[in-house]
């Protein structure tokens, strides 16, 4: 099914303060859809939907608290809508190591990138109508999730193959229900994700600015608006995975591998 289809009817993307989740936001706009901004960060979400236009609207919420979700989630039910497309994006990017790492670090990380899937996803689904025949769920992991989870963010990849195994499960769940699930897994973009962690909410320790020194990489990546193309046509056959990789065939190339040693590891008993 085309976005042709999906025009006039609601979109929700959270994390749509920037990076991909602004990006989606605007080509959803673009293609038709009218579009929910959500983002813990009211302020940034408002100037994605200000930049946008009438047919977008802010929409605040912690992904991390289902409580606040469940709140997000019913102020669009008084609003009498029902969403079609709901786009689970929100993430941050934790450098921390897994065996030192702090306590708060790793709960919000956990709480965000694994559980807010999870929390997000039952917020939002009862508003969506599988009846209606337009529906459809997209989940933003990450290739990270494709590769054993170490290197530079081992907490981070440890996160991201969790977000990847829940958006796994929720696809069978909804694929019960008729509705299609869609799990991109982008690479390394130009994005604000280095800096994650001036959206930490105080119960996880507050707010932290990394070293802008460090974000080099990301400002020499990719644009996302270049995952667009894959990203509609994936949801118009249906759903499924996504890997736009930046790297060259290098996360291909070590997935492959991966998986070799891991099938050469099988012992039947």
């Amino acid at each position: 099914m085309t976005l042709e289809a999906y025009r006039g009817k609601l979109a929700l993307v959270t994390g749509a303060g920037d990076g991909i989740g602004a990006m989606l936001a605007r080509q959803f706009a673009a293609s038709g859809l009218r579009v929910c901004v959500q983002d813990i960060r009211m302020g940034a979400a408002e100037l994605v939907a200000q930049e946008i236009g009438p047919s977008a609207f802010a929409l605040g919420g912690d992904v991390s608290d289902p409580e606040s979700l469940a709140a997000a989630a019913e102020s669009l039910k008084v609003r009498g809508e029902t969403l079609s497309l709901l786009w689970i994006n929100a993430g941050v990017g934790a450098g921390s190591p897994v065996l030192a790492g702090k306590r708060n670090t790793i709960d919000w990380a956990f709480g965000v990138n694994v559980l807010g899937v999870i929390w997000t996803a039952q917020a939002f689904r009862p508003l969506m109508d599988p009846a209606s025949g337009i529906c459809h769920v997209g989940v933003t992991a990450s290739s990270a999730s494709l590769r054993a989870p170490g290197g530079d963010f081992p907490l981070y990849a440890v996160t991201k193959h969790g977000a990847f195994a829940v958006a796994e499960a929720l696809s069978e769940e909804l694929a019960r229900d008729g509705i299609g699930t869609t799990i991109l897994c982008p690479g390394l973009l130009n994005t604000d994700i280095w800096d994650g962690g001036r959206a930490r909410p105080e119960r996880f320790g507050g707010p932290r600015r990394q070293d802008p020194s460090i974000s080099g990489p990301w400002r020499a990546a990719k644009d996302p608006a270049l995952m667009w193309p894959h990203i509609k046509a994936r949801i118009a056959a249906g759903g499924g995975y996504l890997v736009c990789a930046t790297d060259g065939g290098e996360t291909k190339a070590i997935l492959e591998a991966r998986l070799r040693e891991i099938s050469t590891s099988i012992i039947e008993i």
